[in-house]
C-alpha cells in the first residue's frame, strides 16, 4: 500500500521560512514525478512545484519561483520529497499536499495526473 505522509507545516511570520517533508512508503518513486500542490480556503487546489528524478527540469509555479525549492532525498530508507519555502508571504497560506505519479516522465501541473496523495499539512503565514 502506497502512503505519502507530509510534515513540517506550521505558523510563520511573513518573510520567514519553512521546510516541508513528504515521506513515501510502499513503493519506490525514484523514477517517477513527485510534486507539491496547495489549497487555500475557498480555492481550487493549485500546483506549486514538481520534480522528475530522470533529470528533466524542475517545474515551479510562477508565484513561487525564486522562493521555493523542491528536492528529493533518501531518508531512513524512504524516498522523501522536500519543499524549502523562503520569504513566505501571507498569500502562501494553504494546506500543502504532496503527490506522486505511478508512471509518466514529466512533472505535470495537472493534479489529475497524480495517483497518490498525502493527507496535507497546514502552512499559515501571518503578516
Amino acid at each position: 500500500q502506497v502512503q505519502l505522509a507530509e510534515s513540517g507545516g506550521g505558523l510563520v511570520q511573513a518573510g520567514g521560512s519553512l521546510r516541508l517533508a513528504c515521506a513515501a512508503s510502499g513503493r519506490t518513486f525514484n523514477n517517477y514525478p513527485m510534486a507539491w500542490f496547495r489549497q487555500a480556503p475557498g480555492k481550487e487546489r493549485e500546483f506549486v512545484a514538481a520534480r522528475t528524478p530522470l533529470g528533466r527540469p524542475t517545474n515551479y509555479a510562477d508565484s513561487v519561483k525564486g522562493r521555493f525549492t523542491i528536492s528529493i532525498s533518501r531518508v531512513n530508507d524512504k524516498n522523501t520529497l522536500f519543499l524549502q519555502m523562503n520569504n513566505l508571504k501571507v498569500e502562501d497560506t494553504a494546506v500543502f499536499y504532496c503527490a506522486a505519479r505511478s508512471g509518466g516522465a514529466s512533472g505535470s501541473a495537472d493534479p489529475g495526473q497524480y495517483d497518490y496523495w498525502g493527507q496535507g499539512t497546514q502552512v499559515t503565514v501571518s503578516s
